[in-house]
């Protein structure tokens, strides 16, 4: 027979009793400064130790004041004393576009690799998701060369095997021959060290339609093409395994070929 005595001590465990106001300041204060020694972050254990309460109650207090220390998100300022003046300069033509020119976003999206899993994964089931080794067999790389259409979403792209300034000369020829001679073409770029290539430069004398507008040291997420790359690398070449360089090939342009398909405007 359950004594009264006994309940009342099983209830007084299941109740968690009520923080004190300093306690919790105390560890909202202490999570946002620097741990002891070489330690990088608060942990919820290291918390509770040194306020004397449990875990869960550390857990909790992060929870409700919306602090998580274990987690850090990668930020890096630009140091261009011309950042406010180049971000106007690439911003404006997204916002208000020219009638006498095109908007391109050039960018390329190098060392894509044909990579080959050592064994086959798992598949997707009930309770959990699909699996890949961690080891795999590199069979070969490709660069893509992709300019974005800004009003109408198309993309003018190729293919080549390496990222040099001949290279990006060459993919300028193909955009050169695709757009309307009646047009201007504004080209967004970041300022990759082959962009900035004497040779690239004498091209563009040598084509006075042309500007281009390179973005800021590190700003490359100025140019909206980089979204493209990551939908591209997500759908295609992270997930699927390619025994030759062909496969690869093939499997980019079959996905280039649907987004020509159903084109989405930037504007």
């Amino acid at each position: 027979m359950v004594t009264l005595a006994c309940c009342v001590t099983k209830c007084a465990r299941r109740a968690s009793p009520r923080l004190e106001a300093e306690v919790t300041a105390g560890v909202v204060s202490k999570t946002m400064t620097d741990p002891p020694g070489e330690t990088t972050h608060w942990t919820a254990a290291a918390m509770a130790n040194a306020h004397g309460i449990s875990v869960s109650s550390v857990r909790c207090i992060c929870r409700k004041h919306g602090l998580q220390p274990p987690r850090a998100r990668l930020v890096k300022l630009s140091s261009d004393p011309q950042f406010a003046a180049k971000l106007r300069d690439i911003v404006g033509p997204y916002i208000d576009l020219p009638a006498y020119a095109v908007v391109l976003l050039i960018d390329e999206k190098s060392q894509m690799q044909a990579l080959d899993c050592r064994q086959p994964g798992l598949p997707l089931k009930n309770g959990r998701c699909g699996t890949m080794t961690y080891d795999y067999i590199r069979n070969s790389t490709t660069a893509l060369f992709a300019a974005l259409n800004v009003p109408d979403g198309k993309v003018i792209r190729r293919c080549m095997q390496q990222h040099r300034h001949q290279e990006i000369i060459r993919f300028l020829n193909t955009v050169e021959a695709a757009v309307p001679a009646s047009k201007l073409i504004d080209a967004i770029a970041d300022n990759y060290a082959t962009h900035e290539h004497l040779k690239v430069r004498e091209w563009l004398a040598r084509h006075p339609r042309w500007t281009f507008h390179l973005t800021p040291t590190p700003a490359s997420w100025l140019n909206a093409v980089e979204g493209y790359f990551a939908t591209l690398t997500k759908r295609r070449p992270k997930r699927r395994m390619f025994r030759l360089i062909v496969e690869l090939l093939a499997a980019i342009k079959r996905f280039l070929a649907g987004t020509d398909v159903d084109p989405r405007s930037f504007c």
